[in-house]
């Protein structure tokens, strides 16, 4: 077992993070081997209920000023709540606004838009360092690539691991990623994919077509959502990195098999802010393969989950992840637990190979890829 708890402090108490918060306190005292709507129930000695949220930063006086289980619960937020007596937690802090903030959300509706606190942003190397944060996870807005590289910067000067959950390239940024090795630590990133989404849901589809021999002509994946993560994505220009991160995952799968991408044949991304839906997301997604003899084969499958408990599992698997590869001195992005529970990894993997990796790393052990992470470490520290 676990000798220490996880210490997390979070950027943005948006959704994603509610259902997160609410995910500590409804598996805290969860038990056994199997956890339903739990990935893995232990990674490295560490279960769900082992994580502690220790600092929290935010920009909406909404959500700044209150404590974390508070805040949560306030709007903009629509996430269905399923555990309504979580802990009262620390408070938030005024982060600095940077880019985390588009006009378009300004000019919504209150219940649906973004609001800036009238407050001055907090020392954040200095509150990271105060509450002993052993990971610092990242739920910006999509299109926030100044606040997340400032973030970054952060957590490198308080010396903290980082996970970056949104489409701005920082694990899978070569200098990015030397910045975090260069200060012995470790990174997940970037764009967390959901545990049952659209961005798996897609690979495994692609996965199947080239294993079973049929040649992919087509891969449409079309998002539609009413909660502020898509209302945010309704400024084109935000949504350009989010696009590209989602299309990642189905062009991996030629690039892993040196198979060209065919023009025009695949879309992936966001479609439409419908406010109705709320947390509700719904995606659509069309193949088009060419099989035997050429006859052709369609795939229609329509997906609708609840779209930040969706992501709240995979973001516990991979703050563990964090935290055991931290304990066994591996630095810089890691390349399985990032390629399992993100959309755009510094490295793409066949589903099968992150899950080995992650399981590996789950048990403590260290496979080829990851113990060439540690030595550099070494190497590094010795010269």
């Amino acid at each position: 077992m676990a000798q220490e708890r996880i210490r997390v402090a979070v950027i943005g108490i948006g959704n994603c993070f509610s259902s997160l918060y609410q995910g500590f306190e409804y598996y805290r005292n969860s038990a056994g081997e199997h956890i339903p709507g739990v990935m893995h129930s232990d990674i490295g000695g560490y279960r769900a209920g082992d994580i502690e949220i220790v600092a929290a930063f935010d920009v909406d006086p909404r959500k700044v000023g209150r404590r974390v289980g508070e805040a949560i619960f306030s709007a903009p937020n629509c996430a269905r709540v399923f555990q309504p007596e979580v802990p009262d937690g620390p408070v938030v802090q005024m982060g600095p606004v940077l880019d985390g903030v588009s006009d378009h959300m300004l000019q919504q509706p209150e219940e649906i838009g973004f609001r800036v606190a009238d407050a001055a942003p907090v020392d954040v190397v200095r509150v990271l360092r105060e509450s002993r944060a052993d990971i610092l996870l990242n739920y910006l807005p999509v299109g926030s690539q100044e606040a997340t590289e400032y973030y970054a910067q952060c957590a490198i000067d308080a010396g903290v691991a980082f996970l970056n959950c949104i489409p701005v390239f920082i694990a899978s940024n070569p200098v990015w990623e030397q910045k975090f090795i260069d200060a012995g630590l470790p990174l997940i990133g970037d764009d967390m994919r959901s545990q049952v989404g659209a961005s798996v849901l897609s690979q495994v589809l692609q996965e199947l077509a080239f294993d079973r021999g049929a040649e992919v002509e087509f891969h449409q994946q079309i998002n539609i959502g009413g909660n502020t993560d898509f209302n945010n994505m309704m400024v084109q220009t935000r949504l350009e990195s989010k696009k590209k991160s989602k299309e990642n995952v189905i062009r991996s799968q030629n690039d892993i098999r040196n198979i060209p991408v065919p023009k025009d044949s695949l879309f992936a991304g966001p479609s439409t802010f419908i406010p109705y839906l709320r947390d509700n997301k719904v995606a659509y997604l069309n193949l088009r393969l060419k099989g035997f003899g050429g006859a052709p084969i369609t795939m229609d499958v329509k997906l609708s989950v609840q779209d930040s408990e969706n992501s709240a599992g995979v973001v516990i698997d991979a703050i563990r992840y964090l935290k055991v590869a931290r304990e066994l001195g591996v630095v810089g992005a890691l390349r399985g637990p990032s390629a399992w529970t993100q959309k755009t990894p510094p490295e793409q993997m066949m589903y099968a190979d992150a899950k080995f990796e992650c399981e590996a790393l789950a048990r403590r052990e260290l496979t080829s890829s990851v113990r060439r992470q540690v030595r550099g470490a070494e190497d590094a520290t010795a010269s």
